[in-house]
């Protein structure tokens, strides 16, 4: 579902609650429930269908999708349930296994738990998480208080959803197709820990609203994003793959939602907004830090990120558009 659309669905709905700190409202990341002085909860949901053909790595990617939200928040993984939706017309039960122990991997590699799920028979092959987490009350990262004079991070590359699009339609070749898995399954977890040591006024992560429209939800009356298209991390054959069609339906919404929102004033446009639309599965965080604190973040998490994070732009004040594209 896109953007408008859910903000429609949801504007009805009422959470009014005292210990509520982060509801749905603003489009954050994840929700927010304070349980005394010290310790918050932090709750998300997310799944997805298969976006590779080995179960295993599907499992690890679609997990480290939705233990995403947790570290967007600054939080730390507690526990997670499994959701699974099984295809069992046309796949093995083995896969199954494959699936929920690729899972299973991820959600330890970041210190949680396991604790059980929910599967029913699905015509269509889905899995995700019900993910908890702690944080302080007063150290949340939220994604629109961003202050003016800080730079924007992004710790993954863009172009999963078109090479996700490429891999079901067998145009990928293997070597892009291995780059593409390696990087989804990498979790946020420890940009996560380490942005925290520094001066980091919002933080978001870069999923199926594409970068554009995860950009546009941490607006506020204030600040306007000014991104550099030539400093994009981009996947290898994202461009070529796009050229010949494989553009998912999720991009396209995206790229119809931000029309009149964004500003984009460099050059080969068209190419710079697909690649800024495009529906993402398990994308990075976006970050606005100090500038002064970015450069040695940016070298402490350079392997971890496989050398992918990088500045792509800056937090300046109100302009014509909340988010001008040069």
């Amino acid at each position: 579902m896109g953007p408008e659309d859910l903000k429609h669905t949801l504007c009805g709905l009422n959470t009014d609650n005292e210990n509520l700190l982060v509801g749905f409202e603003n489009s954050e990341d994840a929700s927010v429930y304070q349980i005394n002085d010290e310790q918050a909860m932090v709750q998300t949901l997310d799944f997805i269908t298969p976006v590779v053909d080995d179960p295993y790595v599907y499992g690890k990617i679609a997990a480290a999708n939705a233990l995403s939200d947790v570290f967007a928040m600054g939080a730390d993984v507690k526990t997670a349930l499994n959701i699974v939706g099984f295809d069992k017309c046309n796949l093995p039960t083995e896969a199954l296994g494959e699936i929920l122990r690729g899972g299973n991997e991820k959600i330890k590699e970041c210190g949680g738990v396991l604790m059980g799920g929910h599967t029913i028979e699905s015509p269509e092959m889905y899995y995700g998480l019900s993910v908890t987490g702690l944080i302080h009350p007063e150290k949340i990262m939220q994604n629109n208080t961003a202050r003016v004079g800080h730079v924007l991070i992004l710790t993954k590359p863009l172009g999963t959803g078109i090479l996700s699009t490429a891999i079901k339609r067998d145009l990928l070749n293997e070597s892009s197709m291995e780059e593409a898995a390696k990087v989804m399954q990498l979790l946020n977890y420890m940009p996560s820990v380490i942005m925290r040591e520094y001066d980091v006024s919002a933080c978001t992560d870069v999923t199926g609203f594409g970068l554009l429209g995860h950009g546009l939800e941490c607006m506020n009356d204030e600040i306007s994003f000014h991104i550099d298209s030539a400093s994009l991390p981009i996947l290898p054959d994202a461009f070529k793959m796009a050229e010949l069609g494989a553009v998912p339906g999720g991009s396209k919404r995206n790229m119809k939602h931000i029309e009149e929102k964004v500003l984009f004033k460099g050059d080969n446009v068209e190419d710079t907004k697909l690649i800024l639309s495009d529906a993402q599965t398990s994308g990075g965080l976006l970050i606005s830090m100090d500038e002064k604190d970015a450069k040695e973040y940016l070298k402490r998490i350079e392997d971890i990120c496989y050398g992918y994070a990088t500045i792509i732009g800056r937090i300046e004040p109100k302009g014509e558009k909340d988010i001008i594209v040069f």
